[in-house]
Parts: C-alpha cells; sequence; structure tokens
C-alpha cells in the first residue's frame, strides 16, 4: 500500500484523461469559487478600497527593498509557521493540516498526471502520498475535536455542526476516504475500489465546489490580509493604536 501508487487500480475503471480532467475540473473550481466569493460579498472591493486608504493616509514611503523584506516576513511568520494564531496548539494543527495537505495534492497531482497507469511508479511518491494524509489527518482531528472555538469556548459538542465547519468536515472526508481508498486499491477488489473511490471522489468534490459557502479560500485572504496589515504598520497609515510590545511577545502567556 505505502509504495504502489493508488490511483493505478482506478485506471482499470476510470481512465487516466478522465481523471485528469477531474482534477483539472476541481482546480477551476477552486479558482472560480475564490472569484465569485471575492466579488459577491465585495471583498475584491474593500481590498482595493483599504488599499487606496492606506496609500492616502501614509506618512512614510516604502522602497522596494522595504516591501520585499515585509513580503518575506509575512511569509515566514504569518504563513510558514503560523504566527497568526496565540495558542501553540491550534499553530500546530494548522501546520500539519496545512503541510499535509499540501504534501498529498503535489503527489496527487505528480502520480495522476505522470504515472497514472503505470506499475513502476517512484515509491517516495505514495509513501510522501500517505505521509501527507496522515499530517492532515492528524491536524484535522486534533483540531476538529479539540480545539474549535464552539467546541473549546461554548462547550458545544464536537458534533454539532454549523456552516463554518463546512470547510474541515470536508477535508476530512475527502482525505480520511483517501487513506481508506489507499488500503482498498491494495487488495484489488474491484468492487470496494468502486464504492470507496466514489465516496472518496463525492467528499472531495464537496470540498471543492463548496469554496464559496467554505473557508476554504481564507487559505489565500489570509497572506494578503497579513501583508497588508504589515505595510500599513510600517508606512504609518494603520488607524490602529501602535502595539506597545513586539509581535513575539503580544500573545498572552495562558495562550502560548
Amino acid at each position: 500500500m505505502f509504495t504502489t501508487n493508488p490511483f493505478t487500480p482506478l485506471a482499470a475503471f476510470i481512465s487516466p484523461a478522465l481523471m485528469q480532467g477531474y482534477i483539472l475540473l476541481m482546480i477551476a473550481a477552486v479558482a472560480a469559487g475564490t472569484a465569485f466569493d471575492l466579488l459577491h460579498d465585495n471583498k475584491a472591493r474593500f481590498f482595493l478600497q483599504d488599499r487606496q486608504r492606506s496609500r492616502a493616509l501614509a506618512v512614510r514611503q516604502l522602497h522596494a527593498p522595504d516591501i520585499a523584506a515585509i513580503a518575506i516576513r509575512t511569509a515566514v511568520h504569518d504563513v510558514a509557521t503560523f504566527g497568526e494564531f496565540c495558542n501553540q496548539q491550534r499553530r500546530i494543527s494548522h501546520a500539519l493540516m496545512f503541510y499535509g495537505f499540501v504534501l498529498y495534492v503535489i503527489t496527487t497531482l505528480v502520480m495522476v498526471f505522470a504515472f497514472p497507469a503505470a506499475a513502476h511508479t517512484p515509491a517516495a511518491l505514495p509513501l510522501l502520498w500517505n505521509l501527507g494524509i496522515l499530517l492532515t489527518l492528524i491536524g484535522g482531528y486534533w483540531f476538529f475535536f479539540l480545539l474549535r472555538v464552539n467546541v473549546v469556548h461554548d462547550g458545544h459538542s464536537p458534533w454539532r455542526l454549523v456552516r463554518a465547519d463546512l470547510f474541515i468536515v470536508a477535508l476530512l472526508g475527502s482525505v480520511s476516504f483517501a487513506l481508506l481508498y489507499g488500503l482498498v486499491a491494495a487488495t484489488e477488489n474491484g468492487t470496494a475500489i468502486k464504492v470507496v473511490a466514489g465516496i472518496y471522489i463525492g467528499f472531495t468534490t464537496l470540498l471543492c465546489v463548496s469554496v464559496p459557502w467554505s473557508k476554504f479560500a481564507h487559505m489565500f485572504y489570509k497572506p494578503v490580509a497579513a501583508f497588508q496589515r504589515r505595510i500599513e504598520e510600517a508606512d504609518g497609515s494603520s488607524d490602529l493604536p501602535a502595539p506597545t510590545a513586539k509581535r513575539s511577545e503580544r500573545c498572552p502567556h495562558s495562550h502560548t
């Protein structure tokens, strides 16, 4: 299971071209859903207006090296290490989900597009695919059962779902059945492969087409918002009170 391409058995029922077309369609669905969310809720207009406002209020002019340095700090602190979270457990769980999901997606793309029906896929690819799934599941289920705001602070049952939970539920459903599909694919049981693959594809489709109603698009918004916030702090256009402590010291000790 861990060293064989899980998509090779599926090629007996679905042509590689159809698998590749499905993935391209899901990528298009995520892009279209994000664009729809930007336009429907006027987020794009808000970002543009906020940028124009900050430029008008700027008291210092930032040059290219300054902006590049801010972009690097944003990528390292806010994107790569999820520095926006004071709670270390939330940071770790999100990092596991993010890096696991990215690894899972990349290896899926390589195996489906480069080795869809190959008998000798490089063993590293299935290993990394399964590793990405496991990291996503560890971070995702940790967050779902123990770290969600309505569970931790409001005392609600983890099984009480609201619209904000659509993304994490669809993600966990997709990745959980990806793992189960990998197990079933190793058995070469045609009926089981069809059933589990169908559920796997169903959750994956839900994950990709529900972008306008889930938090999927936030993965793209947050880096932009974090970068803009740092720009405003640097050029003096921010309308927020000046921080009295360094970024690394702003979290309460009870949250670290």
